[in-house]
């Protein structure tokens, strides 16, 4: 099955009210021709928090003193596998070890290799990481523990990026992420919407993440938060948020659309809408906002006859 071009995705993201049901049935049948009705959650630990000085403007951990975001050094091995069980119970079955900072120092490094192996000798899930951009040697470090996938979002379009943070090359960021693709990891890329892109700016993300071929898409809505300076945006809707992920399943068919940050709060009751288009979602909370109790997506997911794998 073939993705659908620039000229379509534009057109999905300004169809009228009316049109949104049908949409949704189209994107399903997509999500359901490639993939069938697996479902799966994912989850994450967030390993070091509040320590990031990449300056992103949606992030409270790049303003701690403002946002009151939890502010602590890399987390030891014990609570790594701690959240690992927890995520297990949550019914995931992808882990990820997040920290903040532009990159890992090679110390933390072999804590969270430690961490990677009691993990997988412990407890039934993948385990993956999102590090910010390594070198080759740690990236090589991390494979040889086992890690089966890197994370690393782009967040929004090259065009759009400057608006976003100037201490982060955008050019960059895609390097690392098509050099972790060469190393042979699987690459989990998306981005945030809601942060005052255009359409024009989604639809070029999701084109940007074909030619890489990324394997797993994130889908992240903006929750603004007080301290930040996008603290009074509120550009989104929960029809938006459908738009964009129909966009998005059917420009990338064959990749692994996943609804994470923001979910609960922009989707609100049109969550299952959301979930018959795509491949999963996170659970269990994000980096420094709580999410709903598992168990409500799990009754979700049985609700609407998916399967969770």
């Amino acid at each position: 099955m073939q993705g659908i071009g620039k000229s379509e995705a534009l057109e999905i993201l300004g169809c009228t009210w009316d049109e949104i049901l049908p949409l949704v049935d189209r994107a399903r049948g997509v999500k359901e021709t490639v993939w069938k009705k697996d479902f799966s959650f994912c989850s994450i630990i967030n390993a070091k928090s509040g320590l990031c000085d990449a300056g992103c403007t949606f992030c409270a951990q790049a303003y701690p003193q403002k946002t009151h975001a939890p502010v602590y050094p890399l987390v030891p091995v014990e609570e790594m596998l701690r959240g690992a069980y927890k995520a297990h119970k949550a019914g995931s079955s992808r882990y990820s070890i997040v920290t903040s900072g532009r990159r890992p120092t090679n110390g933390e490094i072999k804590r969270i290799i430690k961490g990677v192996r009691a993990i997988r000798e412990a407890v039934p899930l993948k385990v993956d990481v999102s590090l910010g951009m390594m070198p080759t040697h740690q990236l090589e470090s991390l494979k040889d523990a086992g890690v089966d996938r890197i994370h690393h979002n782009l967040e929004t379009s090259e065009r759009f990026y400057p608006y976003v943070t100037s201490k982060i090359s955008w050019k960059e960021k895609r390097a690392f992420v098509e050099r972790a693709k060469d190393m042979g990891f699987s690459v989990c890329c998306g981005g945030l919407f809601g942060i005052g892109e255009l359409d024009e700016d989604r639809v070029d993300l999701a084109f940007t993440l074909r030619d890489i071929g990324v394997d797993s898409v994130p889908i992240n809505f903006l929750i603004p938060i007080p301290g930040t300076p996008l603290e009074d945006r509120r550009d989104l809707n929960p029809i938006h948020c459908l738009k964009i992920i129909a966009m998005f399943r059917m420009v990338l068919p064959h990749s692994e659309i996943r609804i994470c940050g923001g979910r609960e709060a922009n989707l609100r009751d049109l969550q299952s809408l959301a979930a018959m288009m795509v491949n999963g979602f996170m659970v269990g909370g994000y980096l420094t906002r709580a999410g709903r109790d598992p168990t409500e997506d799990k009754q979700l997911v049985d609700d609407l006859g998916l399967v969770l794998v």
